[in-house]
């Protein structure tokens, strides 16, 4: 078994409850943890052997650009669509994070993490 870390991918989107957020957008740092087997790609050092980590950044791309209100929905959302795109993947765990998110006050970050076994 083998892990594949995308750490920090950085998009700026329209994810919040509030209308400003919706409106004006924020930035968001998104990391994933993706255990596989990567038994197979290190002998044949072939793409198709593994998860490739390019076509994971392309699905969550995807899912940033549907707004949430919540960071859980969209955690949710971007764990069921990497699972069901790379069958391969036999746990997952996500950050998300909103930077300077709305609180009143200075804040580098909200984040949110969850785990897929």
């Amino acid at each position: 078994m083998g892990k594949i870390l995308l750490e920090n991918m950085e998009f700026f989107a329209y994810h919040g409850c509030f209308r400003e957020e919706q409106l004006i957008g924020n930035r968001f740092l998104v990391s994933l943890e993706l255990e596989t087997d990567t038994g197979r790609a290190e002998l044949s050092d072939h793409l198709t052997d593994t998860v490739n980590y390019q076509a994971v950044y392309k699905v969550v791309q995807a899912q940033m650009t549907q707004n949430s209100h919540l960071l859980e929905h969209l955690g949710r959302r971007i764990l069921d669509a990497v699972g069901a795109a790379f069958p391969k993947i036999t746990a997952m765990r996500l950050k998300l994070s909103k930077m300077n998110p709305p609180m009143g006050g200075r804040m580098e970050a909200v984040s949110l993490e969850l785990t897929r076994p």
